[in-house]
């Protein structure tokens, strides 16, 4: 199928020349973010991509791993810096997810989740508070991004708790997930307590006023 697409740069057919110019375009505005970073206009701000809506310039060979890492044609993508921009302009429709640009869309595979939540701190207002409700449990991504847990953000337990796939997934943003790594489950774990919900006691964690269970006390700590 071919199709003209007006961009900044020119007009490109992508029925004749689908998947270099597609990289080609791509990389041209991965470049334009990099620049805006290093000049300091793109500092601390993603690309309004929950506002674009571009015309879908089919599929790139492009996957996002189960443990967070970017392959590109089967290799994997070494330049974190690249990964990072990619990442920012990463979005998700329904079960499907794209790199978009203010003038094109590529559908890209995430096997799970396109994000990993590596790191987790705890903080809490005061060393000597034993109250955990106003404490929050700030995640950073493999991609550098921070997100307190919360109401905006909330932690998703997903799986049955007895499979050792299940763990807890943050929403990032706009449909967008990091899932908990198992060393930063574990964290979790040691910071979490139980709470009666309908009955039963439920394990979870608190992070801005906010309680997110995980499932039964006896199935959590028997994984």
């Amino acid at each position: 199928m071919s199709r003209d697409v007006q961009v900044s740069w020119g007009v490109r057919n992508y029925g004749k020349t689908p998947y270099i110019v597609i990289m080609t375009d791509l990389m041209r505005y991965a470049a334009q973010l990099d620049s805006a970073s290093l000049s300091g206009t793109g500092a601390n701000s993603l690309p309004p991509v929950h506002r674009w809506d571009p015309p879908f310039c089919g599929d790139i060979d492009m996957v996002i791993a189960k443990d967070g890492t970017w392959f590109h044609e089967g290799t994997p993508i070494g330049r974190a810096r690249l990964v990072r921009l990619f990442s920012s302009v990463l979005k998700r429709e329904g079960d499907d997810y794209f790199l978009v640009t203010p003038v094109e869309k590529l559908g890209i595979k995430v096997v799970d989740a396109p994000f990993l939540a590596v790191l987790c701190q705890l903080k809490k207002p005061d060393d000597d508070n034993k109250d955990n409700a106003n404490q929050e449990l700030r995640f950073t991504t493999n991609v550098g991004e921070e997100i307190v847990a919360g109401k905006d953000n909330p932690l998703i337990w997903r799986g049955d708790a007895k499979d050792e796939n299940a763990a807890p997934y943050l929403l990032v943003r706009d449909g967008l997930e990091a899932k908990v790594a198992r060393s930063v489950f574990y964290d979790l774990v040691e910071w979490g307590e139980m709470r009666s919900i309908n009955g039963q006691d439920q394990f979870g964690v608190v992070s801005q006023e906010m309680f997110f269970p995980f499932g039964l006390k006896d199935e959590i700590f028997d994984r």
